[in-house]
């Protein structure tokens, strides 16, 4: 369950625990088949991953790897294990993420030293300023602005995309809302920047999640067939120099990397948009999953608004998209997310 954090939240080993001990009880495998662990998490201290690890599921002396990673943690959690498994270092891995965060907006851990998004927010301040207000926000909101400005795009279709999440959310017992709200409360929901809306920003929550990463003969040899779920591609790519060259916020929030990550993907997998039936994407706020379905090709460039028109984001559309309600709704624990 991902929960909104307070007081009383269960801690991180407890969550890790559970949601370990679910994925190995979904696999029908003993904690003691898992040769390495990738774990996940970016509020904590160093070594988190063991401990979370140790009374929870066992000591086995196996290595286990931390990753933070930001909001990519838990994929790159999870990339980390295939590479281990498709490299034949090992046939079976856990990847596991958890996230117990403090209440309220993101903030820098460190005033002393280099903030890594120096960069990236020297091109949003160069274009639209700095306000007082949280720093994620307003970069999206300002990808939002730029967007509109190049496209004409009403504002209103941000707040249509959190409206179909939140309708979502509901299907989802896991998912920190699960309670419908209509478009008009999504738009006139508190303010937290320009037409960004609270209802249009995922919160900070509490959660765990674990998958098991296994070769196929490890698959065979146990009999896991029925369960198997093959991953046919996975893609990750950092920052190309547009991110910092075209003084673009919408490329300064990703859109470049995850247009090329998208294209190889497909490659890889030999498929194209079309032939995918359901899309889970990352909605930290509305702006961003709107400019991703232009950036995976699901429509051309400042087409968005016709997709969501079209209702080929939601059931009885093209694709369902962030059918668990999306960050937006499920929450944003980290390293049990991106």
């Amino acid at each position: 369950q991902f929960a909104k954090p307070n007081e009383n939240s269960a801690d991180y080993p407890d969550m890790a625990k559970e949601a370990g001990q679910k994925a190995l009880a979904d696999a029908g495998i003993p904690y003691s088949a898992v040769e390495q662990a990738c774990v996940g998490y970016v509020y904590g201290d160093s070594t988190c991953g063991q401990r979370a690890i140790y009374h929870g599921l066992g000591l086995t002396g196996i290595p286990i790897v931390n990753v933070n990673n930001n909001c990519a943690t838990g994929s790159t959690a999870l990339f980390m294990a295939r590479q281990l498994v498709e490299g034949g270092l090992a046939d079976c891995v856990l990847a596991l993420g958890f996230e117990r965060m403090a209440k309220g907006s993101l903030s820098s851990g460190f005033s002393d030293r280099t903030n890594p998004m120096d960069k990236h927010l020297e091109i949003m301040i160069n274009k639209y300023g700095l306000a007082s207000a949280p720093v994620a926000p307003q970069m999206f909101a300002n990808a939002g602005k730029e967007h509109m400005e190049k496209y004409g795009t009403n504002p209103e279709y941000f707040a249509k995309i959190a409206w179909k999440n939140h309708s979502h959310s509901t299907n989802n017992p896991y998912s920190q809302f699960q309670k419908e709200y209509t478009l008009d409360e999504v738009l006139h929901s508190r303010k937290i920047f320009d037409f960004l809306t609270v209802l249009q920003c995922c919160p900070t929550s509490n959660g765990a999640a674990a998958a098991i990463l296994a070769s196929e003969e490890f698959v065979k040899k146990h009999k896991l067939q029925p369960k198997a779920v093959e991953i046919l591609a996975q893609v990750m790519a950092t920052d190309y120099p547009s991110t910092f060259e075209e003084n673009s916020c919408m490329k300064m929030v990703g859109y470049d990397m995850t247009k090329k990550a998208a294209e190889k993907c497909f490659e890889k997998a030999g498929l194209k948009p079309a032939d995918v039936d359901v899309i889970e994407l990352h909605d930290c706020f509305s702006v961003n999953e709107f400019i991703t379905y232009e950036a995976l090709g699901l429509c051309p460039e400042g087409k968005a608004c016709e997709l969501i028109d079209r209702g080929d984001n939601t059931y009885g559309g093209k694709w369902v998209i962030n059918p668990s309600g999306g960050l937006i709704s499920k929450g944003h624990p980290l390293g049990a997310t991106g």
